[in-house]
């Protein structure tokens, strides 16, 4: 035998080998089978150029078939020849894992944004609070409630009003978080919760955070200049709520009722904002049904803190009410909807506006009776759940508004019908 022909027969069997189709060879294994092939080849110096050709052409042939062998098509082929010839089990041949991408998964939660943020920026950001949206909520939507009940009947609430408001719930929100750490940051270094806002865990200091306060309230004083004169004298009479209220939980058992006057002053700013001035008979009750809603999820709140309140000396309602909080809650929730229930009768109200204080009503009930004070994490879900309660108080004012329309349709109609006859 000539050593060329040697050759072809070297060749021959290393390409039957190495395809998979053949001898039931992983194509792992075939491909490991052609490169032994090749280091051979490298292994004879004295082989003619013929020899190295044939050669390289027998291992492209291998590699094609590899590469078929994994095409879906190929796999399940290659899979049960691997069987016959002994091989592990389908279940075992798994494709070489390829390594994930890593980088910053994207989010669009309050949190996320916050993290993404430039770093220099980020403790700013959460001395607002802007990572825990839930108290701009809380600000917010008694702001909306005003302005939708002030709208137009069959009338949607004035878009602009709802945006300029948001931006105001924002920066006032975020400045009174602001003068909250300011007055309490020796008092956070003490509470495992609060340790780690900026001011008490040193990120921010004293005076940064009081031209940060001065940048805000320019900001929110331009917000409050948009409004009319009316308005603008009633928002800024809220100021020295917003000043005081951190200092109640040091003198009172009931610091939830100062944030109460505080948080819900957007109740009688909304509705000035559209109509020019306030109209007791609905800006009151609606102003104290909110104050009796922020008694309501405030305490379940401070209940988080109890512990560490008794400790270093602060006051609030949980402390005050102890084991009886579940009656007061639901004295605060009877309030809160008899005030809503009046507020709907001075406005001319509609169906689907109590068909959503009901469904308010049934979410404070069970939010009542599922509570358990003494688990911090329960107190958080149940003082979240809230902004769905306002959204649907807010609900139920837009669509009774928008029944106003249909209803005065119907009295026209059944007027012109007289008037016919």
């Amino acid at each position: 035998m000539t050593p060329i022909s040697q050759v072809r027969m070297r060749k021959g069997s290393a390409h039957t080998a190495a395809q998979p189709g053949r001898l039931g060879l992983h194509p792992a294994d075939a491909t490991a089978h052609a490169c032994r092939g090749m280091t051979s080849i490298r292994a004879r110096p004295g082989l003619t150029s013929a020899m190295l050709g044939s050669r390289a052409a027998g291992f492209a042939r291998d590699l094609r078939a590899v590469a078929l062998a994994w095409l879906p098509g190929w796999r399940g082929r290659s899979f049960a020849l691997a069987r016959t010839a002994g091989a592990p089990h389908s279940g075992d041949l798994q494709p070489p894992a390829c390594p994930e991408p890593r980088g910053r998964q994207l989010s669009l939660s309050a949190a996320a944004v916050v993290d993404s943020a430039p770093r220099p920026l980020q403790p700013y950001l959460r001395l607002m609070r802007l990572d825990k949206p839930i108290g701009t909520w809380l600000l917010y939507l008694p702001c909306t409630w005003s302005i939708g009940l002030a709208a137009e009947p069959g009338c949607f609430p004035d878009w602009y009003m709802l945006s300029l408001f948001g931006t105001g719930a924002i920066l006032m929100r975020g400045a009174g978080c602001t003068i909250n750490d300011m007055w309490d940051q020796d008092y956070d270094k003490k509470v495992t919760r609060t340790a780690n806002r900026p001011i008490a865990a040193g990120d921010i200091s004293t005076f940064q955070s009081f031209v940060f306060l001065g940048g805000q309230l320019t900001l929110a004083l331009g917000v409050l200049l948009c409004l009319n004169y009316y308005s603008i004298a009633l928002g800024a009479g809220s100021l020295l709520l917003v000043i005081t209220y951190p200092l109640m939980k040091r003198i009172s058992y009931w610091p939830q009722l100062a944030l109460g006057l505080t948080f819900n002053w957007g109740a009688l700013l909304g509705w000035s904002a559209i109509k020019g001035s306030c109209d007791p008979s609905v800006c009151l009750p609606l102003y104290f049904s909110g104050v009796m809603w922020t008694l309501i999820y405030d305490t379940i709140y401070a209940h988080q803190d109890k512990r560490d309140d008794v400790l270093i000396g602060l006051k609030s309602t949980a402390l005050r009410f102890g084991e009886n909080t579940k009656p007061w809650l639901s004295g605060f929730s009877v309030a809160m909807l008899g005030a809503l229930s009046l507020v709907g009768v001075n406005s001319g109200q509609t169906a689907p506006y109590y068909a959503a204080l009901g469904a308010v009503g049934a979410h404070l009930t069970h939010q009542i009776y599922t509570l358990d004070i003494h688990r911090p994490e329960d107190c958080w879900n149940k003082f979240i759940s809230n902004r769905t309660l306002g959204l649907i108080v807010f609900l139920g004012i837009v669509l009774g508004n928008l029944w106003k329309e249909k209803k005065t349709d119907k009295t026209k109609k059944s007027i012109e019908n007289k008037i016919e006859n």
